[in-house]
């Protein structure tokens, strides 16, 4: 077994890839901003079935790392034989100067790229985004593959989220040409990720979720979005990881075909049962989106996206790597019963 680490533990995707990485035997690294979110992660692998002082429970190690400064890296890195660059910022709200995102995800991109070359890591697996490959482009009927990128000159669509990852992104494989040296590098690059929540820190997607079932959404907007599952996620890390036919390719995870609010709430609405009560299925016009924008700025975030459908395929990731998704409803249902189960949603 192996030694890894998975920069930003205590986020969504980090916590469930110290799970597997744990339950597949491995010791596992982990870093955080503030040690004292180490109680926050011990108490999310808690919910995934690790306790605390357990065998497995033991094999995690935290390290103090911040993707803005150069400290705690190398000692984090240090006699690991992959990493898992999971960590980025992705805040709910559009901020009000596109370098406090985009400046952190490509430094830290490269901050953990020198790290693991100057410690003779084997290969990193970063966690990109679709928002580096299906922004900017013309409307088109065929499902976005890896061989496309985000078009940063593609107007108000691609916004400072899509800026980041692409920039990030663009950057590490610059790196790796560059300046890698015998460093490895593969990218996944996921939708909307979805899934079992362990504790209140988790996906800005999620929040989706838990405002539909809190009745917090009054109907749905024409927007569309491709699912994957958190679970799913990790796995397709895992397997680019070790698999030799990964290296230097990129991945796309995303469960299936492109769903509507209209779609997830009715999911919602005939799986859930009385804890979907609040979610309405009822369709809002666009008018309505444009004048709540000007009220909640939350909503400035969507407008771009109405009416459009950006499809991607995840033949790659099956073909290559053998990776097989749940389906978009199983991802769905977990969300939706994890809020249920933590007690995340309003009485």
């Amino acid at each position: 077994m192996s030694r890894i680490l998975v920069t930003g533990g205590s986020g969504f995707i980090g916590s469930h890839a110290i799970l597997q990485l744990l339950a597949a035997g491995h010791d596992v690294h982990t870093t955080v901003r503030d040690l004292r979110r180490e109680l926050d992660v011990r108490a999310m692998l808690a919910e995934g079935g690790i306790a605390s002082g357990s065998r497995m429970g033991d094999r995690v190690r935290f390290f103090a790392a911040d993707l803005e400064k150069d400290a705690g890296w190398a000692e984090a890195v240090v006699e690991c034989e992959y990493v898992l660059h999971v960590a980025s910022p992705f805040p709910p709200n559009v901020p009000t100067d596109e370098n406090e995102l985009i400046v952190p995800a490509r430094e830290g991109t490269l901050r953990v790229l020198r790290a693991a070359r100057d410690a003779g890591v084997r290969r990193v697996v970063v966690t990109s985004s679709f928002a580096a490959i299906g922004y900017g482009h013309k409307p088109q009927e065929q499902p976005f593959t890896e061989a496309d990128w985000t078009d940063l000159g593609g107007g108000v669509e691609v916004a400072p989220y899509m800026k980041s990852k692409t920039l990030a992104e663009r950057a590490a494989w610059d790196f790796i040409a560059k300046e890698g040296g015998d460093l490895e590098l593969s990218v996944v690059n996921p939708v909307g990720v979805f899934g079992p929540v362990l504790g209140p820190d988790f996906a800005t997607s999620i929040m989706i979720v838990q405002r539909m079932l809190d009745g917090g959404v009054p109907g749905c907007p024409r927007i569309h979005f491709g699912l994957v599952d958190v679970r799913d996620v990790v796995d397709l890390h895992l397997r680019a990881m070790t698999d030799p036919k990964a290296k230097g390719e990129r991945f796309l995870a995303v469960a299936g075909d492109c769903m509507s609010m209209v779609e997830v709430a009715q999911v919602l609405k005939a799986r859930m049962g009385s804890t979907a009560k609040r979610v309405s299925t009822r369709k809002l016009p666009d008018w309505f989106l444009r004048v709540m924008s000007h009220i909640v700025p939350q909503v400035k975030m969507a407008i771009p996206e109405l009416g459009k459908v950006r499809r991607a395929s995840n033949a790659k990731a099956k073909r290559v790597l053998g990776w097989a998704p749940r389906s978009n409803e199983e991802a769905l249902v977990a969300t939706a019963e994890s809020l249920v189960r933590l007690g995340l949603l309003k009485g």
